[in-house]
């Protein structure tokens, strides 16, 4: 039987390569529910070449554009960000793969958690923003998270058939476009220059975050809820070849490490085929035309939005949230040439810091922080 999967997020970076890994063994799988917020274009031609059960567009003024687009086509077609939730939820769907930038990514996979949906989780602001609560989610639903980023599909990889306690994993990093700028010429960066990511191809707002190292940041946070582990057990590496993925150090002190061409069509891959390996049509990695691999502590000072996502992490409750919250106020302000590149990591520091903690927040408590935290820092823009 085909695994039927849904894509929130299809017309992005992850959903579009995940359609291409779909379309490389059409034998196993089958596109039941696509999603996008405003690309109607995209998501109509989408809709056209794989013919899912249904379509969502959550930018309720597009609605009118799609359904004329896919008229004589039998595809369902919804509209606004609760249908999102409502669809994936449906008993057709096997797998969601979540890969909604930002905060709007919560919702849907809570829903896909509590219907007990595979879940192919490419959202880091998810575990970020709600890592206690998604964690909490799993345990009690029995729902199974596959991580998609290419550094915890890493450690994923690493520890399949291991029965050893972790005793600590090193998440790689490429270091972005300012591993060697000077803190000063990365703080007068233009949009140009912070979107230019030396390996990865990545949307605008990822890609950002990537630059100011906020995404590593991230990472650290999504792989404590993850894996179980304490801060001081997630150690982050500049690695600039992208090649180790990530390590895994275990309680003999073996390392395991995932290693592979800068591709994520591979983790996409394997967490939709897990347990199992499909082949794929990527570029297959070269240790003779990569002789060298280096790794280096970043800098933190220089990079600070990494330091910030550590304090956050240690400060637990909801004070990610408030982190997530300011960080997407500030690469907004950014691409939208109202604030400095080197104006990111002071917004999300005053989003810290005015923070009011809870200790054990609820959904609502999440929401309504990561309201509140945009509130606040947009009247400071």
């Amino acid at each position: 039987m085909k695994k039927r999967i849904a894509i929130l997020g299809s017309t992005g970076s992850i959903g579009t390569q995940a359609l291409d890994v779909i379309a490389q063994h059409p034998d196993r799988y089958e596109v039941e529910t696509l999603t996008a917020h405003r690309n109607v274009q995209l998501l109509a031609q989408q809709a056209i070449r794989f013919q899912p059960n249904a379509v969502v567009i959550t930018d309720a003024a597009k609605y009118g554009e799609l359904k004329a687009l896919l008229a004589g086509h039998p595809i369902k077609v919804y509209a606004g960000s609760e249908a999102v939730g409502e669809v994936v939820q449906l008993p057709s769907v096997e797998v969601v793969i979540s890969s909604l930038v930002g905060v709007a990514g919560l919702k849907p996979t809570i829903c896909a958690v509590e219907a007990k949906k595979q879940v192919a989780l490419a959202n880091k602001e998810t575990l970020v923003a709600a890592g206690d609560l998604i964690r909490r989610l799993v345990k009690r639903s029995g729902a199974a998270i596959i991580p998609v980023d290419s550094e915890h599909s890493a450690i994923f990889q690493c520890l399949a058939g291991e029965c050893s306690p972790i005793e600590k994993i090193y998440l790689t990093a490429s270091g972005g476009p300012f591993l060697h700028a000077s803190a000063a010429d990365m703080a007068r960066a233009t949009k140009e220059q912070a979107l230019k990511h030396p390996r990865w191809s990545m949307g605008a707002k990822v890609t950002i975050d990537s630059a100011s190292m906020m995404n590593k940041g991230f990472e650290v946070i999504e792989a404590r809820w993850l894996f179980d582990l304490k801060p001081e057990q997630i150690e982050v590496l500049v690695h600039p070849q992208s090649v180790v993925h990530s390590m895994v150090q275990l309680a003999d002190g073996s390392i395991k490490a995932q290693l592979g061409t800068p591709d994520m069509r591979i983790p996409i891959g394997y967490a939709l085929s897990f347990p199992e390996r499909l082949p794929l049509s990527v570029k297959r990695f070269s240790f003779a035309q990569t002789p060298s691999l280096t790794f280096q502590k970043p800098d933190t000072e220089k990079f600070r939005c990494l330091a910030l996502a550590y304090e956050a992490l240690k400060i637990g409750g909801n004070a990610a949230c408030a982190l997530n919250a300011a960080n997407e106020v500030a690469v907004e302000a950014f691409l939208q040439g109202r604030i400095g590149f080197g104006d990111i990591a002071t917004l999300v520091e005053a989003g810290l810091r005015k923070n009011d903690f809870i200790a054990q927040p609820t959904l609502e408590d999440y929401l309504e922080t990561d309201k509140r935290i945009r509130a606040e820092l947009r009247i400071r823009n």
